[in-house]
């Protein structure tokens, strides 16, 4: 039939194709054409979030572990929920996400939390439920103090992101990973607290030097593909899937007995090898906590009439290392990427590129974007048009709430960095307003 239906219209190969194309073509238009509606009612929807930036000034005398912040993630900032097709794709509701921030202004070290406006009073009963002798401020956005980049401006800039460096099951080194060292009740001065190097060092910097630090998170909903089922799966079951692909070479068959002394079904047997069993125990161990989707992002700025180019571009590489306490060799670490640098000078030989990168990445750091980057920059473009206009999409990846309260917790007196501001334990009480 379609022999004579060609002989009789006198259709080349060529005008086929083009007329399959043709009828065929309306199906990735409407596929695109969804995602952008998507997007569009989504970007609706988040302008409309108000938004409240909190300020917490930690007490002077801090006895608790990393376990009390675990709390307050756990109980105010895991917003679990399933969302419909009409919530999600027609109103365009997003999972709410937070800002966990860390900033040090001409050395003054300061918390920030920056929370929808609607969840304030949750946010602020759970810091003073663990802390009661914090003090909760709401104060002006502190990224806004700073103008945008340009490239003959007042400022020096640079900023990149952080991720894991192998998959999101590995855990970085935790709080409990030092041991005793930072139970409740030990003496302050024989605690080692992880975050300790990097406040003393945001303590250290110079008046018109700035260091920023965010992490920004969300309920877990990142999925993974199963390889063996082929579906989509969350992060439990992708983490036993890779703990049994791990240890595949070192598992065989096994013909398990009855009781009777019958044959009965094949089993598996594991002798898990001695350099693997820290890998295994780490991924068990993580796997049954709550998690969240995890983007971190760091700037670094210098004033050109109070810093030198040398100092600031030793600030800029010492940022690099500001994570390494929480590297665990041979399991995970944070490692270092989307920098707004070139490593080759014929890389961006206009230096219109390097401007657009900072200028954008100052951007998403005060709109804290992470979840949600507009549509032009969602995507990586083909290399030989990143030249003219880079693009990048921020790198989310998964951390339990204990890797979460390892790297952003009030730190006890075992952190005497003079330029971290705290307050009198006595003076400081929570407001008596705060909702039941």
């Amino acid at each position: 039939m379609l022999e004579t239906f060609l002989a009789t219209h006198n259709f080349s190969v060529i005008q086929f194709l083009l007329v399959g194309i043709g009828y065929l073509m309306p199906f990735p238009l409407a596929f695109a054409a969804f995602h952008l509606w998507h997007h569009y009612r989504q970007e609706k929807f988040i302008s409309g979030i108000k938004w409240i930036l909190l300020e917490v000034q930690v007490p002077r005398e801090i006895n608790k572990t990393p376990a009390a912040m675990e709390l307050i993630f756990s109980n105010a900032m895991y917003h679990q929920s399933m969302k419909g097709f009409w919530e999600e794709f027609i109103i365009g509701a997003p999972w709410l996400w937070f800002s966990l921030e860390i900033a040090s202004i001409d050395g003054q070290v300061h918390f920030f939390v920056r929370t929808p406006s609607r969840i304030r009073n949750l946010v602020e009963t759970q810091i003073y439920g663990q802390y009661p002798q914090a003090k909760v401020i709401e104060v002006d956005d502190y990224v806004f103090h700073v103008d945008q980049y340009k490239k003959d401006g007042d400022w020096y800039m640079w900023g990149c992101e952080f991720m894991k460096k192998r998959e999101d099951f590995l855990p970085i080194k935790t709080w409990k990973d030092f041991g005793d060292d930072m139970k409740t009740g030990q003496k302050e001065e024989f605690k080692i607290d992880p975050i300790t190097p990097t406040i003393e060092y945001l303590g250290s910097l110079k008046k018109g030097q700035q260091l920023w630090m965010q992490i920004i998170i969300r309920q877990n909903i990142k999925k993974y593909h199963s390889h063996v089922t082929g579906k989509h799966v969350g992060f439990q079951e992708a983490s036993i899937e890779f703990i049994h692909e791990m240890l595949k070479p070192y598992t065989r068959a096994q013909q398990n007995e009855k009781a009777d002394g019958s044959k009965g079904d094949l089993g598996a047997d594991v002798r898990t090898p001695d350099f693997l069993k820290p890998t295994v125990k780490s991924i068990s161990d993580a796997m049954v906590q709550l998690h969240f989707d995890t983007g971190i992002r760091v700037v670094c700025l210098s004033r050109k009439d109070l810093i030198s180019e040398d100092e600031f571009n030793n600030l800029r590489r010492n940022v690099r290392l500001i994570f390494r306490q929480f590297s665990q060799p041979g399991i995970n670490e944070l490692w270092r990427v989307n920098s707004t640098q070139f490593d080759a000078p014929w890389s961006d030989p206009t230096g219109l590129a390097l401007t657009k990168m900072k200028k954008r990445m100052l951007d998403y750091y005060r709109l804290r974007i992470m979840f949600h980057p507009p549509i032009q920059y969602a995507f990586e473009y083909p290399k030989l048009l990143s030249i003219f206009f880079p693009s990048y999409s921020p790198k989310v990846f998964v951390m339990s709430v204990q890797e979460l309260s390892t790297i952003f917790h009030f730190p006890g007196m075992v952190s005497e960095t003079p330029s971290f501001k705290r307050i009198e334990s006595k003076i400081a009480k929570p407001p008596a307003n705060l909702p039941l």
